[in-house]
C-alpha cells in the first residue's frame, strides 16, 4: 500500500510513477477519489474531535454548576450520544472506502524500471552459451523415455495441469530441492515449513488480494468462515508470519526461506511452449525472503540475485537475467529481475526465478515495522523476495540442455552424489 502522506505532498510524482504501469486517465481518477475520501475523512475526524471537546467542556460546566448549586445547562445526553455515534459511523465507512481504494493502487516502480509491457523488458546479463545439440528432443519426450514423469496418472489424480514424478524423476526433483535448501542455510537464511492453508489476511498483506483474489484456490466460507486459501507461493506465508510485528532493528536484515508446493488456478499448458511441467496448477518452489531497513534494501536485492543465480550456475545451465518493465512486474513490486533458463526445444527462455523488491508497500499492508534502538517512533521495513528456485522449469531445462545423442541425460555435477549416478538412461 502506498503512503497517503506522499500522495498529499507530491501527487504529481505519484501519478507519473503509476503511469508507467497504468493508463494516466485511470491513475488520475483513482487519485481524485482517494484524495476526496482523504479530505472527507480528515474533516470527519476534525468534527468528531470538536464534538468530543464540546462534550468535555459541557461536562466541566455541568460539574461546576453542580458545585455552585445552580441549574446546569447541557444538551440532552441521548441526543449528544447519537450525534457522536453518527459521526463515528460515517468515519468508519469513509475509512473503509479509502482503504479499499488505496489497496487497489499498485506499487510505484523504481526509477530504473521502464514503462510498458513485455516488449520493454531488458536483458541485463547472460551466463554461458546455448548448448549445441544436433537433434533436440523436448523434455516431455525425454521424461517419457527416461521414466521420470507420469503425465497421464497425474491427470487421472488431479485433472488437467497436474503431473506425477516417478522413480528417478522423483529423486531428481527431491535432489534439486535439497541442493537449494543446503545452499540457503549456508547463506544464512532460516529454514521455515509454513502451513499451506493461509488466512485471507495474508493474501491482502502480500498485495495479492483483492486484485488477484480469483487466481488462487479458496476454501468455501462454510468450511473457513475467516477465509482461507491454498498458498500460491511461500512468499505469502513468510510475509504473513510477521504481520503486526515490530522487528528488532539489530536483527535486520532478517533472512528466511521456505519450501512448499505452490497452488495456482492460472491456465496450465495452454501454449505449445508450456507443455509438460512448464506450467501447472501445483509445482514445487523454494522461496527466499528478506526484511530489511530501507538503507539495506539495495544491497539485499543484489545479494539475493547473486545467490539465486549461483544456484543456476551451479547446475551448469545457460540463462539470462532480465529487468522487467513496470507493466510486466507484479503489482506489489517496485522492481523485479527474472532469471530465465534456455529451453532448446522452443528456442526460448523461461523464468525460473523472480527476485523482487517491494519497498515498504507490503510492510504497510502487513503493519511490519522496526524501531530504532532507544527511539519511540516506528518505521516500516522493506521486503524482498526471490524464487530460489522453482523446479518445474529447471527440471525440463536440465533434461533439454544436458541431453545426449544416445538418448541419455547428464546429471549436473552438484546433484550426482545425491542421485548416485552421473546420467539418466532410457528405459529398456
Amino acid at each position: 500500500m502506498l503512503d497517503m502522506e506522499l500522495i498529499r505532498k507530491d501527487r504529481e510524482a505519484v501519478a507519473t510513477a503509476l503511469a508507467k504501469r497504468l493508463d494516466p486517465a485511470e491513475v488520475n481518477r483513482a487519485l481524485d477519489e482517494i484524495q476526496r475520501l482523504d479530505q472527507e475523512r480528515r474533516a470527519l475526524i476534525t468534527e468528531i474531535d470538536a464534538e468530543r471537546q464540546r462534550r468535555k467542556a459541557e461536562a466541566r460546566a455541568y460539574a461546576q454548576a453542580k458545585r455552585a448549586g445552580t441549574e446546569p445547562q447541557v444538551t440532552a445526553p441521548e441526543t449528544e450520544r447519537k450525534q457522536l455515534a453518527d459521526l463515528e459511523s460515517q468515519l468508519d465507512e469513509v475509512q473503509a472506502r479509502l482503504r479499499d481504494a488505496m489497496s487497489e493502487l499498485p506499487n510505484l516502480p523504481s526509477d530504473d524500471v521502464l514503462p510498458g509491457g513485455k516488449e520493454a523488458n531488458r536483458v541485463v546479463k547472460t551466463f554461458g552459451e546455448p548448448p549445441a545439440i544436433e537433434k533436440v528432443r523436448d523434455h516431455v519426450e525425454l521424461s517419457r523415455a527416461l521414466g521420470l514423469v507420469d503425465y497421464e496418472r497425474g491427470v487421472k489424480l488431479g485433472g488437467s495441469g497436474f503431473w506425477m514424478y516417478t522413480g528417478v524423476g522423483a529423486r531428481l526433483e527431491w535432489a534439486l530441492l535439497n541442493y537449494f535448501i543446503d545452499q540457503h542455510i549456508r547463506a544464512g537464511y532460516e529454514f521455515l515449513l509454513p502451513p499451506h492453508l493461509l488466512l485471507d489476511s495474508a493474501g491482502f498483506a502480500a498485495g495479492q488480494f483483492p486484485k488477484f483474489y480469483d487466481d488462487v484456490y479458496h476454501l468455501d466460507r462454510e468450511s473457513a468462515p475467516r477465509g482461507q486459501f491454498l498458498l500460491p507461493t511461500s512468499e505469502t506465508a513468510i510475509l504473513g508470519a510477521y504481520q503486526d510485528e515490530i522487528l528488532e532493528t539489530p536483527k535486520l536484515p532478517l533472512k528466511a526461506f521456505a519450501y512448499t508446493p505452490c497452488y495456482r488456478r492460472e491456465s496450465a499448458g495452454s501454449h505449445s511452449d508450456e507443455r509438460g511441467t512448464v506450467r501447472g496448477h501445483q509445482f514445487n518452489k523454494v522461496e527466499i525472503f528478506q526484511f530489511t531497513l530501507p538503507e539495506q534494501a539495495d544491497d539485499a536485492l543484489e545479494e539475493m540475485l547473486a545467490h539465486a543465480e549461483s544456484l543456476v550456475e551451479g547446475l551448469g545451465l545457460h540463462y539470462q537475467r532480465t529487468l522487467l518493465s513496470a507493466g510486466d512486474s507484479s503489482a506489489s513490486m517496485k522492481k523485479t529481475l527474472d532469471i530465465e533458463v534456455w529451453m532448446p526445444s522452443t528456442g526460448k527462455y523461461k523464468e525460473v526465478s523472480s527476485v523482487s523488491w517491494a519497498g515498504d508497500y507490503q510492510a504497510r499492508r502487513a503493519a511490519i515495522r522496526y524501531r530504532e534502538p532507544g527511539g519511540k517512533q516506528t518505521r516500516f521495513v522493506h521486503t524482498l523476495n526471490g524464487s530460489a528456485l522453482a523446479t518445474s522449469r529447471l527440471f525440463p531445462a536440465i533434461l533439454e540442455q544436458f541431453q545426449q545423442a544416445d538418448g541419455s541425460v547428464l546429471i549436473p555435477e552438484v546433484l550426482r552424489d545425491r542421485m548416485g549416478t552421473d546420467r539418466l538412461t532410457p528405459l529398456r
